[in-house]
């Protein structure tokens, strides 16, 4: 199986019961998605995948054949934080920091979900644009939990970028 992972071409060839968190993890050494709950339920270990926000820890490496697939380290680097990281800081979006990798994947697909016009649960009409109220914006995070209760900072990072991007 060959992947892009972060804009390089990186080939599996190992266990086809391993899943796509521990091969980004412990062989490809990026520590950006997180083993959190390891049954989907966290959203610690979300990554972007031929952007659409995914579950690593729920996805078999082997399945990814062709996929582009990004984490938190194509995002932004330390040294050049992309908008949504520099918004999580300003708004305090994080506390412990466990969790931020795979919230600011998830909001960085989020964002895109909007661009693109893709419904939710709660979109009251599913032919017009999604309107990206508080509710919109907290049911398409649901996936990602925070223990710290960062929420309201980390909607108010997703706005604050949300309001640069109009």
């Amino acid at each position: 199986m060959k992947a892009q992972v972060n804009g390089t071409e990186r080939q599996y060839d190992g266990d086809p019961r391993r899943t796509l968190l521990d091969w980004l993890r412990f062989d490809l050494d990026l520590q950006g998605p997180k083993k959190g709950c390891d049954h989907g339920q966290c959203g610690a270990c979300t990554v972007i995948v031929n952007g659409r926000r995914i579950n690593s820890c729920l996805s078999l490496a082997m399945v990814h054949d062709g996929d582009e697939i990004r984490t938190i380290e194509d995002i932004g680097q330390s040294e050049d934080l992309a908008p949504l990281q520099r918004a999580f800081v300003s708004h305090d979006g994080f506390q412990c920091g466990y969790c931020t990798p795979g919230q600011i994947c998830s909001a960085t697909a989020l964002l895109e979900e909007l661009k693109a016009g893709l419904p939710s649960h709660v979109t009251d009409d599913l032919e017009a644009v999604p309107v990206p109220s508080e509710e919109e914006l907290r049911e398409r995070m649901s996936g990602n939990l925070c223990r710290c209760g960062a929420y309201p900072n980390i909607i108010a990072a997703i706005r604050d970028v949300m309001g640069e991007q109009a």
